[in-house]
């Protein structure tokens, strides 16, 4: 087990939407702040060789959160970038912190590295049962690389690294910009805004028919706190709540909570994206005693009001 009290944390992707609630978990668990490294996207650009190499200068564990994501849309327009971005960033810092001796690597990955087709709920044995759902393949596999690296660094190399599976996030200060935003952050702007202009009709993408499951940002952070602390094996571990919901119901759920009255038009000449996602949590709780604590209508209430107080204060 890692005492992060005296530990140097380099926290890649730190003042961003999980990283910065994540910088407050590490304290909650002993670190200090003035030993959590936080290194801005304008100063280390992590696609270059040197910058890595600078960032992991006399660090004992990186927690590797930075990363180019978006949504469907997002995603298809933008698949080259999001690959080599990614797969770049991830392989040279773990590079670079094993040659610095880093004592721990953490490393984030994607839900969206499992299988297009998939036995629900998502067990991390079925990882490697299939290809990603289109849309979301060149990011997925970018990521699911450092999977690999991580694996083969520890069988080569003795070196600790850890990847973890996250299912979406979700929560206060998520990214609300309808060109990249991720499907709850984009259906709240799209009811919330509805409501405030006087909107009659608001369009969603897609059937309604396919599945998700969400994670509160706290209960995130929680969990990688847990992980970099307890988990030092090779196996990847989910990171989720174990709870599904269709979109369809999603939708009609913040459509209620933010108290729009009008209609719903369905384009469903837009994709659906991956038909199924639900998680097995059970290695996380097992193995790092994570379990969820934030129910899903909570934390969609406490992430509405976080919006409506943004845009109220003209910070959205």
């Amino acid at each position: 087990m890692f005492n992060l009290k005296n530990q140097r944390i380099l926290l890649t992707g730190g003042a961003g939407f999980l990283g910065s609630v994540l910088f407050k978990k590490l304290l909650e668990h002993g670190a200090h702040a003035e030993n959590i490294l936080v290194p801005r996207s304008s100063e280390f650009d992590l696609r270059r060789w040197d910058n890595c190499v600078a960032a992991v200068k006399d660090v004992d564990i990186v927690i590797h959160l930075a990363a180019k994501v978006g949504g469907i849309g997002y995603n298809m327009n933008n698949p080259g970038s999001l690959f080599y971005d990614n797969a770049i960033m991830g392989i040279q810092l773990m590079e670079a912190a094993r040659q610095a001796n880093v004592k721990k690597f953490t490393a984030i990955g994607t839900i969206c590295a499992y299988p297009k087709y998939t036995l629900v709920p998502f067990n991390e044995s079925q990882l490697w049962y299939g290809y990603p759902e289109e849309t979301n393949a060149p990011y997925s596999l970018a990521k699911k690389m450092l999977l690999v690296q991580a694996q083969a660094y520890r069988q080569q190399y003795g070196f600790n690294a850890i990847y973890l599976l996250p299912v979406n996030l979700y929560g206060p200060g998520d990214n609300f910009n309808p060109e990249s935003s991720h499907v709850i952050p984009a259906l709240i702007k799209k009811f919330s805004d509805a409501v405030r202009t006087h909107t009659k009709t608001v369009e969603v993408w897609g059937t309604g028919a396919a599945t998700r499951e969400f994670l509160y940002v706290d209960d995130a952070a929680t969990a990688i706190a847990l992980a970099t602390e307890r988990y030092n094996k090779p196996d990847p571990v989910n990171i989720g709540s174990g709870n599904e919901i269709s979109i369809k119901d999603l939708v009609t759920l913040i459509s209620d909570l933010t108290g729009f009255s009008g209609q719903i038009l369905w384009d469903t000449s837009k994709p659906d994206g991956q038909p199924k996602r639900c998680l097995s949590v059970h290695r996380a709780e097992t193995d790092f005693d994570f379990v969820s604590k934030t129910s899903f209508r909570e934390g969609l209430e406490t992430t509405i009001q976080w919006y409506n107080d943004a845009v109220d204060q003209g910070k959205l």
